[in-house]
């Protein structure tokens, strides 16, 4: 196992004020990261086998009725707003921190967030890229469309959260802190629209795909930075490699989202509303 630098005038965040859960405090990250250091490259076979549901489930459904799975989608989805929930209270807490105590370079370059109880959270959160594959489970099986951005980002974020982990990433401190933060408030809106007890207005759909859209731009920014610290000599904990992967991808996503926000919310109405005019 490579044995991980840290910058030693960065002491990790304590906790010391919350409450904490023997979960949290008994976590062994040089454990996890040795296991991922050996087996991220597992991804590519889940993605396959993912990737496999994703075109034949359909074609399986195709002559058979959907199924309903109201409930089911509700506790699901329930679940995962929970998760994200706590796993962004304990990344926020140790982000404010960092920032707060160290400044803006440390909580792009430092990985200390790794270590200690934000390090289980950041171990959570890689390992549930994997169930999360589970949202399309529903979708295919109850016959509902399944566009593009929905697979390819599930299939791309697990690879390279995957990957990140294993190479002690920093910037990792903000993609999963936007993360957690982001799918807490999308999955609980899932869960509420599929119990069918909460009518959802537009603008809650259309500020959910702006943060997902915001949070594309932010992490282009911090790969920049970070690129731009590393590449001037001083302590980054990163690559080049990963620091261009990275940008591909979010600058991928950014264009998917985006597409998605333009034609769901605006050409619509602007199409409508060009034929009122002329009629």
């Amino acid at each position: 196992m490579t044995t991980r630098v840290f910058n030693t005038s960065i002491d990790p965040f304590q906790y010391r004020n919350y409450r904490t859960f023997d979960f949290e405090t008994n976590f062994n990250y040089e454990e996890k990261i040795a296991w991922f250091e050996e087996n991220w490259t597992h991804a590519f076979l889940y993605s396959a086998l993912y990737l496999g549901f994703v075109f034949g489930g359909p074609a399986y459904m195709q002559t058979r009725p959907k199924y309903d799975l109201r409930s089911a989608l509700t506790i699901w989805s329930i679940t995962l707003a929970v998760f994200s929930s706590m796993g962004a209270v304990r990344l926020w807490q140790e982000y404010t921190y960092i920032v707060t105590k160290y400044g803006w370079k440390a909580s792009m370059c430092d990985p200390i967030f790794y270590t200690g109880i934000s390090g289980f959270w950041a171990w959570a959160f890689i390992v549930s890229k994997l169930p999360e594959l589970g949202d399309t489970v529903f979708i295919i099986l109850r016959k509902q469309r399944l566009i593009f951005l929905h697979w390819y980002h599930h299939v791309t974020v697990l690879i390279y959260a995957w990957y990140s982990y294993a190479h002690f990433i920093a910037q990792g401190r903000y993609f999963l802190t936007m993360n957690y933060t982001v799918h807490a408030v999308m999955y609980l809106y899932y869960g509420c629209r599929a119990s069918g007890m909460f009518k959802i207005p537009l603008y809650v759909n259309i500020s959910i795909t702006a943060l997902q859209v915001i949070q594309m731009v932010i992490a282009c920014v911090v790969n920049l930075y970070a690129h731009f610290y590393r590449n001037h000599g001083e302590y980054c904990s990163t690559t080049d490699a990963h620091t261009y992967i990275s940008l591909a991808l979010y600058m991928s996503y950014f264009v998917l989202f985006a597409n998605f926000f333009y034609h769901t919310y605006y050409a619509g109405k602007v199409k409508g509303h060009g034929k009122r005019k002329a009629t």
